[in-house]
C-alpha cells in the first residue's frame, strides 16, 4: 500500500532569510542612491554659495550704484542656477516644472513671486544643502578611511591622528580595532540617515523652484500634447513599416510558396523530376518567408531584450555592427519594457547610420541609469556633418524618443565627432 506524503511545507527560517536579504539590499542600494543625490547637490550649493556672495556685494555696493549695474547679470545668473537645480532634481526623482521665465529687470524682479521664492532657494541650499552635501561626501570617505585603519596602521607615521575626525592616535592593535568601530559607526549613519538628509537637501528646490499655482501651465499642456502626438505618429509609422514589411516580403513569399506547390502537384504524375525540383524551389522560398517573418516580429520588441537584458541587447548590436564598438552598460534596474525597446531601436538605428555614412572607425555606445532616468549616448570618430532633420533615421529615433516624453540631442560638427545623446524616463 502506497503512502502518500505531503509536500514539505515552506521553511519560514528561509523567508525570513530571503526578507532580510531583500531589506539589506534595499538598504545599500538606497544609501548609495542618496549619497549620489547629495554629492550632486554639492555642486549646485558652491554654486548657490557664490551666488550669495555676490547678492552681498552688490546690497553693500548698491548705495553707489555699482550694486544696480551688476542686478541685471546676477538675476539671470540666478535663473540659470535654478533652472540647473531643477534638472538635477528631475534626475533623481520627480519633475519639477519649471515656471514662466522670470523677470531679468530689477524693478520687474523686485515683485516677481518666481525671483521671490528663487531667492529663498538660494539662501537655504547656500547653507543647510552646502552642509548638507558636504556630510554627504565626507561621511562616506570617513567610513571607508576609519573601517579600513587596521590595514594600514602599522605603516602610517608615529603620532599621527587616527580617526578622521582628528582626535586619538593608535598604539596598539586595540586601538586600531576602536577606530574601525568607528568606522563602522560612519557607515551605520550613512545607511540610516543619508536617504533622509538627501530628501532634506531636494525639500527646498522641490517646494520653491517649481511652478506655483500663478504660473500659466499652457506651455507644458502644448508640449504634452506635442508628446501625445508624437507617440501616435510613431505608433502609425510603427504600424505602416510592419504591414509593408508583411505585404512586401512575407506576403509575396508565400504566394511564391502557393504557387509553387500548385504546379508541383500538377507536374508529379508527368515529370517527377520537374515536380521534385519545383518543391525544392517552394522549400527554398518558405524558408526566406519564415525568416523574413522572423525579422518582422523581433522589430516589434526583440526577444533579445526579455532574454539577456538591456545590457545584453546592446552588446549584441555592437558585435553585429560593421564598425568596431565598445559598449559600456551601467543600468542596475530593469526599465519599462517600451523604454528598453526604445533604447535598442535608437542604438540599432544609431549604428547602422554610422556604418553607412559617417566612415568612423571605432563607435561607443553609452548607458546609464540615474534618478529615473535612461541616460544613452552614442559617439562615433566618423566625418561629422549629420543633419537631424535630413529626413534619414535620425527623424525616426526623434519620434520614437518623444513619443515616451524623452529628449534628443545631436552634435556633428563638420570633421566630428558625432555624439548622440537621448534621455528617457524608465518608467515611461
Amino acid at each position: 500500500m502506497a503512502v502518500q506524503r505531503n509536500p514539505p511545507a515552506d521553511d519560514p527560517a528561509d523567508d525570513r532569510r530571503a526578507g532580510l536579504g531583500e531589506t539589506v539590499v534595499r538598504t545599500l542600494r538606497a544609501a548609495g542612491t542618496a549619497v549620489g543625490e547629495l554629492a550632486s547637490g554639492l555642486g549646485t550649493a558652491f554654486l548657490a554659495l557664490a551666488l550669495l556672495l555676490w547678492l552681498a556685494v552688490a546690497a553693500v555696493t548698491g548705495a553707489v550704484g555699482v550694486g544696480l549695474l551688476m542686478a541685471p547679470a546676477f538675476l539671470r545668473a540666478l535663473h540659470a542656477l535654478a533652472g540647473r537645480e531643477r534638472a538635477r532634481l528631475g534626475r533623481w526623482g520627480p519633475e519639477v516644472i519649471a515656471p514662466q521665465p522670470p523677470p531679468t529687470r530689477l524693478r520687474a524682479a523686485l515683485v516677481d513671486p518666481v525671483t521671490r521664492r528663487e531667492l529663498r532657494w538660494l539662501v537655504r541650499h547656500a547653507t543647510l544643502g552646502l552642509l548638507l552635501g558636504l556630510l554627504g561626501v565626507l561621511l562616506p570617505l570617513s567610513a571607508v578611511r576609519d573601517s579600513a585603519f587596521p590595514l594600514y596602521w602599522k605603516f602610517a607615521p608615529t603620532d599621527t591622528t587616527a580617526t578622521s575626525v582628528g582626535v586619538g592616535v593608535a598604539h596598539s592593535w586595540p586601538d586600531a580595532l576602536a577606530v574601525a568601530l568607528l568606522g563602522l559607526g560612519w557607515i551605520l549613519i550613512v545607511l540610516g540617515l543619508g536617504p533622509g538628509m538627501a530628501r532634506l537637501q531636494a525639500r527646498p528646490g522641490r517646494e520653491l523652484l517649481a511652478a506655483g499655482q500663478e504660473t500659466d501651465l499652457s506651455l507644458r499642456i502644448a508640449e504634452l500634447t506635442a508628446t501625445r502626438a508624437a507617440a501616435l505618429d510613431a505608433h502609425a509609422t510603427e504600424l505602416r513599416r510592419i504591414e509593408r514589411s508583411l505585404h512586401d516580403g512575407t506576403q509575396n513569399r508565400i504566394v511564391s510558396v502557393t504557387v509553387l506547390l500548385g504546379a508541383a502537384r500538377r507536374m508529379v504524375a508527368r515529370d517527377p523530376a520537374g515536380a521534385d525540383e519545383l518543391l525544392e524551389r517552394a522549400q527554398s522560398a518558405a524558408e526566406q518567408a519564415l525568416a523574413e517573418l522572423r525579422t518582422v516580429s523581433r522589430s516589434i520588441l526583440p526577444p533579445v531584450l526579455a532574454d539577456r537584458g538591456l545590457a545584453g541587447a546592446l552588446s549584441g548590436l555592437a558585435v553585429n555592427c560593421a564598425v568596431p564598438c565598445r559598449v559600456d552598460v551601467d543600468v542596475p534596474e530593469r526599465c519599462a519594457a517600451s523604454v528598453e525597446a526604445t533604447a535598442y531601436f535608437v542604438v540599432a538605428e544609431a549604428l547602422t547610420n554610422i556604418a553607412k555614412h559617417s566612415g568612423a572607425r571605432q563607435a561607443t555606445v553609452t548607458a546609464r541609469s540615474r534618478g529615473g532616468r535612461l541616460l544613452l549616448s552614442v559617439e562615433d570618430d566618423g566625418r561629422g556633418g549629420a543633419d537631424p532633420d535630413g529626413g534619414s533615421g535620425l527623424t525616426g529615433i526623434r519620434r520614437r524618443v518623444a513619443a515616451l516624453d524623452g529628449t534628443l540631442s545631436l552634435a556633428s560638427p563638420p570633421g566630428g565627432p558625432t555624439t548622440l545623446k537621448v534621455d528617457l524616463p524608465c518608467g515611461s
